[in-house]
């Protein structure tokens, strides 16, 4: 079938081996309206949309809890000295031009997304080959734990040869997925058709479309006209008005985005244990999550979620406590003063916190912030200014306290992340500051090369417990996902770490 592919205003057409169908019409096509732009073919360019519509796939897939699960791979191995890990392909899969996945288009594919900027080149990875037409074996200068979770990340993506020119370019999508390509018009459309080829579950729904739309007041308008069939990045104020209307169902998701306070621990305010102790006490995350976020089960004290179990301690407080924070700091010697601030040896508790506007909920969260500090005898001065701001005051030592949006989900294993935000003294331009732990920074930099599983979790717990104890950051809430998903619509369900939108499950309901 010949469809058109649109790119940045140029139209090419593309030959693709499909079953014909009907053209995309708004009757047989489902509509998904998101927040996000795509601006490349290549999926090393922030080729997530592509994944997400599930016409690209990966030797890897993650599930809810974010562990591995068989994608293109069916299943592999990982030598003793963990230096290599082998690849065994899932049978009989054709690219959505009709040519075979075996190992040599593999092998392929990903020597060129390794030559790119992308997480593969983070990874100590000596050698990719193919073993024989079913396996290839990716090869190390030393042990990798997250290269599972690299190999399940889009920028990994399998796209077929002919999807390359010469010079190893991506100049058209040819995936294995369940749909393939129909329509792409980027920044803000994609359009799908079903592959009736598929290796795997065959998709129900003959056409999908997915159109960016950046207002979060445009997507609330799109669910509720019916324009939208799922609709994600719902504004949180918006949701108890969306649940009353007949034809929609609101779904809540967790998503592995913290809300926290950035602190610097080099700070004379800020330096003891048990003053940090006292601010996070005074907060009232339920309060915080529920008037903000819409959902007081997103209240938190620890920055990663409980599906990221490794890192997720079992216990936890997110209770406030007034009473107990005061007697901390008056331990330290601090008292009140007459127009109830503390003061220790006639200087005030006096910090200065700055966050960005890009997220309109964390100018709101601070101000909360200040007036809850305020009850405790604590001044916060709020400077709303560019997020730029937090890298540079980290660099030059002037940030006292930030109030930051942190996503620990990049891909399913967080290890990276957190090792540049808490694997060294000087800490991470949206972690740590000044927090020096070298136990726990020389736990988190051995990590990468632990293969065994039950050690790596005893590790994380480690970790895990270091932070929340010692608090060189301040955890207060997961993020939220908000979406509107038509009443038409059966079987959606929600990917946490947002690789897929499991249109291949989906069915209409008429």
């Amino acid at each position: 079938m010949l469809k058109a592919i649109t790119t940045l205003g140029v139209s090419s057409a593309l030959l693709f081996s499909a079953a014909a169908l009907a053209a995309p019409t708004p009757g047989n096509t489902l509509a998904v309206k998101g927040q996000f732009e795509f601006a490349s073919l290549d999926p090393t360019r922030r080729g997530y949309v592509f994944q997400r519509m599930q016409v690209l796939e990966t030797l890897v897939n993650v599930d809810e809890k974010g562990n591995l699960t068989p994608g293109l791979a069916s299943s592999w191995q990982v030598e003793a000295d963990g230096k290599a890990w082998i690849f065994t392909l899932q049978s009989d899969v054709q690219f959505h031009d009709g040519s075979a996945l075996d190992a040599a288009a593999v092998v392929n594919s990903l020597n060129i997304a390794r030559g790119k900027p992308s997480l593969m080149q983070g990874a100590p990875i000596s050698a990719i080959e193919a073993l024989d037409a079913q396996r290839i074996k990716v090869s190390l200068d030393s042990p990798y734990s997250p290269l599972g979770a690299i190999l399940a990340n889009y920028s990994t993506a399998i796209l077929a040869p002919a999807a390359f020119d010469k010079e190893g370019t991506v100049v058209s999508v040819i995936g294995s997925g369940p749909f393939s390509a129909y329509e792409i018009a980027m920044p803000h459309k994609l359009v799908v058709e079903r592959f009736d080829q598929y290796w795997g579950q065959k998709a129900s729904i003959e056409y999908a479309s997915y159109l960016t739309g950046h207002r979060a007041e445009t997507r609330v308008l799109q669910a509720r006209s019916g324009e939208g069939d799922i609709v994600f990045g719902l504004d949180a104020a918006s949701v108890p008005a969306l649940k009353r209307l007949p034809h929609l169902s609101i779904l809540r998701s967790d998503l592995p985005r913290a809300l926290s306070v950035k602190l610097n621990l080099g700070h004379p305010l800020l330096s003891s244990k048990a003053s940090r102790e006292a601010l996070s006490l005074a907060i009232n995350r339920k309060g915080i999550a529920t008037a903000v976020l819409r959902s007081s089960e997103s209240a938190s004290a620890q920055l990663l979620p409980p599906y990221m179990s490794d890192w997720h301690l079992a216990e936890s407080s997110v209770d406030q406590d007034l009473a107990k924070a005061k007697s901390l700091l008056t331990a330290q010697g601090w008292q009140q003063n007459g127009n109830g601030w503390l003061e220790r040896d006639g200087k005030p508790f006096e910090l200065t916190l700055i966050t960005y506007a890009d997220r309109p909920e964390l100018v709101t969260v601070a101000t909360a912030l200040q007036d809850q500090w305020k009850r405790l005898g604590v001044k916060l001065n709020v400077n709303v200014t560019s997020s730029s701001a937090i890298p540079s005051g980290h660099k030059d030592g002037s940030l006292e306290v930030a109030l930051i949006a942190r996503n620990y989900g990049t891909i399913a294993d967080p290890l990276g992340v957190l090792i540049k935000d808490f694997g060294n003294s000087h800490g991470g331009d949206w972690g740590s500051m000044n927090w020096s732990n070298p136990e726990i920074q020389a736990t988190l930099n051995q990590l990468v090369q632990e293969n065994d599983q039950a050690k790596f979790r005893q590790k994380a717990q480690q970790v895990a417990k270091a932070i929340y104890e010692d608090k060189p950051l301040i955890a207060i809430a997961y993020y939220v996902q908000h979406t509107a998903v038509h009443r038409n619509v059966e079987g959606f369900r929600f990917d946490p770490y947002e690789r897929s939108y499991h249109l291949n499950e989906i069915t209409w309901n008429n």
